[in-house]
């Protein structure tokens, strides 16, 4: 039911927001030109994960991102904000295609670092962009368990292929087919290699304001594992070098480990986390 109502939504707003501005672009393109499509999301993320965005070269971005207690959690929390975890990160761009990453989370004091590559960029003869993501994840947390393990028994590995179309000046949409392997997990409960499907969407209302919506589907998962599938909504603001991006949503994870493998909230449920995004991007090195 939540996978049918999240493609609900995004049928909606695609119908809602794309039929005046396809028109008009199809009406406006010009068939012996081949210039790529840009600006198919305005920054790096969509709400926990990555776009298929990556930033110019010599651009470095510091991002920010704040996850509360639940909403649901009563007056007695502030409605979840005295609970709170936080994530910083720096990331690079090498190239115009290639970007890197490295940020450290409270949550379990997770130390991570990923890389990202533009394979294709959507034009009037390439459909779609494509983006490629390979993470890794240090769970740094120590306690009576993770005490026992070795260095490589904390470490968690994502890759995707990030998928998305610009449909329309107003209208995105993504598919990131995913790989994780955790090589720590409760056999009884969970598997250590998960396959998941992130879809999300983006449906632009202003010229600085947009909507986002993010599920992550986990496809081979046991039938008892007390995983939930995260899912995510996104009031993003642009403005100049910064993004800033008001999020709600079921997981206090950052990292790829935690929302797509490691949510036990439902969202559907009344177990909504606020948060938020902020970027600042710099640029250290002469554009082009």
């Amino acid at each position: 039911m939540r996978f049918v109502l999240f493609s609900f939504l995004l049928l909606v707003s695609f119908y809602a927001f794309s039929q005046d501005d396809l028109l008009k672009e199809l009406d406006q393109k010009d068939s012996e030109t081949n210039e790529p499509v840009i600006g198919t999301f305005s920054g790096t993320r969509i709400v926990n994960g990555h776009s298929v965005e990556t930033r110019g070269k010599n651009v470095l971005e510091f991002i920010i991102t704040h996850r509360f207690g639940t909403l649901n959690s009563g007056a007695y929390e502030a409605f979840g904000l005295d609970n709170s975890v936080i994530r910083l990160g720096l990331e690079y761009g090498v190239t115009d295609r290639l970007m890197v990453g490295i940020g450290r989370s409270s949550s379990d004091k997770t130390l991570d670092y990923f890389a990202k590559y533009k394979v294709l960029q959507q034009s009037n003869t390439m459909p779609v962009t494509v983006t490629a993501f390979a993470s890794a994840a240090y769970f740094g947390l120590k306690n009576d368990q993770t005490n026992q393990l070795n260095t490589m028994d904390k470490m968690a590995y994502t890759t995707q292929l990030l998928i998305a179309r610009k449909i329309s000046s107003r209208v995105s949409l993504q598919l990131a087919p995913s790989y994780l392997y955790r090589a720590t997990v409760e056999q009884d409960v969970t598997v250590n290699n998960l396959v998941s499907l992130g879809m999300a969407g983006r449906f632009k209302i202003t010229k600085s304001m947009a909507l986002l919506l993010e599920y992550n589907l986990r496809l081979n998962d046991k039938s008892n594992s007390p995983a939930k599938d995260a899912f995510g909504v996104c009031v993003e603001f642009e403005t100049g070098g910064h993004v800033f991006q008001l999020v709600f949503t079921n997981t206090l994870g950052m990292v790829e480990r935690q929302f797509m493998a490691e949510t036990t909230e439902d969202f559907f449920d009344g177990d909504i986390h606020f948060g938020f995004n902020i970027t600042r991007a710099f640029q250290l090195g002469r554009k082009k």
